[in-house]
């Protein structure tokens, strides 16, 4: 984390944290295969040929080889049926050497995502989107939490070290990000909000929050008069809107907030590209070791769960 002269909020490094959890991986997985004989596998689907997802996956794949894991990748026509790709997601769960599945969304009009989901055996999920992690999570019992809600509260407790008493604001309420960070918190003892596009007096709610967490996909509708004076502010969102001011007619990616204006009130804020975006494929990561030692009977290593 470094301080800036032109902004009082510290500016967390999300890149530098992933790549010391990911060194960290590396460390466990090597010694995973001295200690117990067995590599973590992952494997994942692409359907189609959207660009974003493809770089992503390809992401994923490099960096899950980097760690030592054993990476599968699977690269299917957009004109692949639902019956076939679930047909595969039933080989991956039968596949001893698979510990972790992800599909990667989203998925062709023609698949139902829903499906795709409760396809996934929840013991391999580790998108953490299966409704019986979901019901897990909630309920506070062990489960796979989604990657990017995981990252989020990382890098919470890196900044506060003990949560618990603290008001987390939730602007958004999705089931990949809004609610499973919301139960995240409330297993730290967090008093929490969830706040949503129908909520009455937005920013009145938003200033309430010690951790005030954006995942609207509106760019930049947090604004700093939003934000209470020396909170958290976590900005999950990523939104590529045009940058004139460039001249070259490319695009530039911002966050659900305001960055400037928050940074200006907050004790800490994480930036858009580079805050919340690398602890994605870091912590989908972690999920994998996760999974790998449960379905061989093993206690997870606490250092990369929750």
């Amino acid at each position: 984390m470094d301080m800036t002269d032109s902004q009082s909020a510290i500016r967390i490094d999300g890149k530098l944290f992933a790549a010391n959890l990911r060194s960290k991986l590396a460390a466990a997985v090597s010694a995973t295969k001295e200690k117990h004989g067995f590599t973590p596998g992952l494997a994942v689907v692409l359907v189609g040929d959207d660009p974003a997802s493809d770089v992503y996956v390809t992401s994923k794949g490099k960096q899950t080889k980097e760690v030592g894991m054993n990476s599968l990748e699977f690269r299917l026509p957009d004109t692949t049926s639902q019956a076939a790709i679930l047909a595969l997601v039933q080989e991956l769960n039968e596949n001893p050497d698979v510990h972790g599945i992800l599909v990667q969304f989203p998925v062709p009009d023609h698949v139902s995502q829903e499906a795709v989901i409760e396809a996934i055996a929840p013991d391999k999920d580790v998108d953490g989107l299966h409704p019986i992690n979901a019901g897990r999570l909630a309920s506070g019992f062990a489960a796979m939490a989604p990657c990017t809600p995981l990252g989020t509260l990382m890098l919470a407790r890196d900044h506060f070290g003990d949560l618990s008493g603290k008001h987390a604001v939730i602007v958004g309420r999705s089931n990949l990000v809004g609610k499973p960070i919301a139960q995240l918190f409330l297993r730290e003892n967090c008093t929490v909000t969830i706040a949503h596009s129908r909520t009455q007096d937005l920013p009145a709610i938003c200033r309430q929050a010690d951790i005030l967490v954006a995942a609207v996909g509106r760019e930049e509708m947090v604004r700093g008069d939003w934000v209470k004076p020396g909170a958290l502010v976590l900005d999950v969102g990523i939104n590529r809107i045009a940058a004139p001011e460039r001249g070259d007619g490319k695009t530039r990616l911002v966050g659900d907030v305001a960055y400037a204006e928050a940074a200006a009130v907050a004790s800490a804020i994480t930036p858009v590209p580079g805050g919340i975006g690398p602890m994605t494929i870091a912590c989908l990561l972690c999920n994998t070791l996760t999974t790998s030692y449960r379905l061989h009977g093993l206690d997870p290593l606490p250092e990369f769960t929750i």
